[in-house]
């Protein structure tokens, strides 16, 4: 997928879209998180523009620090790009879209493409995401919501206000047909995005309950809130102990492929939390090779709902066919 292209800066499309050229650095690929992490930014620097919002420093009207939080992530990989597909060098054309969704939220559509892919530098149409994506290309949607601590120093109960100056009344509409909030409200209900079970999958072997003690060295942001992409590599944790507990190895993790991640973030923790973890998984019944894992996070002293994950992985069919 490398290209010999120029890397070009950020291109403002309309009012709510930004176009940019990218090259694969370091930072941005890994089998872990950091492409999350990166897409994570990019919405923050596309809801800036679009909402003329200092994003990264805004305050309520009492003067408290606001974060704009991520309330849902959703990543649909392609045939050439997925999350754990990057390489250093690889060219990425990125094209982000911001819609209004309320006064104290937005929804941010990203579409990542091979730069060689000729793909026309226009707004994203929501069309294409959710109905006819380009099987090259990964696509991202972030739900994010405008929060506030209620209580200095404490990330467990933390309200939803937006900054006064966040602007959003020009924004474009997303149609009520693709909007998220019925599945994300569901999964926050039922603590899972299958809760009636994924259609044409059967259970793969019991459930796997694990425990992760927060990393206050790697999992924290520099606001002292749960960073969102740490949400990915705890989940991560908990399917690797999975997978090694099947005998499969380190390297075919790091060989997944991911074909579809939600993430739903439902409450944040302090330093010294423990989460309690359980993985479900699920086997396509027509190609073995195709398992989701049903993911909840609880804190482990209280019970409280934090976070609830659905990933669709491809995995290594022979590997597959060997473990239950």
């Amino acid at each position: 997928m490398h290209q010999s292209t120029t890397t070009r800066p950020d291109r403002v499309v309309d009012d709510s879209s930004l176009s940019r050229h990218v090259v694969v650095a370091p930072g941005m690929c890994s089998g872990g998180s950091l492409i999350f992490g990166q897409i994570g930014d990019w919405t923050w620097e596309a809801v800036a523009a679009a909402c003329h919002t200092n994003v990264h420093a805004a305050r309520t009207s009492e003067g408290q620090p606001a974060y704009l939080s991520f309330y849902y992530f959703h990543v649909r990989g392609g045939d050439v790009v997925h999350p754990h597909g990057l390489s250093f060098g690889d060219e990425l054309q990125v094209t982000s879209r911001v819609f209004e969704f309320g006064s104290q939220s937005v929804i941010t559509l990203h579409r990542l493409a091979p730069a060689g892919l000729g793909l026309a530098d226009a707004p994203l149409d929501p069309a294409e995401l959710y109905e006819r994506p380009h099987p090259d290309c990964l696509y991202a949607e972030n739900f994010n919501r405008w929060i506030a601590r209620s209580r200095p120093s404490s990330n467990r109960q933390l309200s939803q206000v937006a900054p006064p100056d966040f602007s959003y009344s020009g924004l474009p509409r997303l149609p009520n047909s693709h909007s998220p909030r019925t599945l994300v409200g569901r999964a926050r209900e039922t603590g899972s995005f299958y809760s009636a079970g994924p259609p044409g999958l059967a259970a793969a072997g019991p459930a796997h309950t694990s425990e992760y003690t927060l990393d206050v060295v790697r999992d924290l942001n520099g606001a002292g809130l749960v960073y969102f992409a740490s949400y990915f590599s705890i989940f991560d944790t908990a399917l690797l102990r999975v997978w090694r507990s099947l005998g499969r190895g380190d390297e075919q993790f790091l060989r997944r492929k991911v074909v579809d991640q939600k993430v739903g973030y439902f409450g944040n923790a302090d330093p010294g939390a423990v989460f309690t973890i359980t993985v479900r998984r699920w086997r396509s019944t027509a190609q073995p090779r195709i398992e989701i894992a049903d993911m909840t996070m609880c804190d482990s002293g209280t019970g409280r709902l934090l976070a609830v994950a659905g990933i669709e992985i491809d995995v290594d069919a022979s590997s597959a066919d060997a473990s239950t």
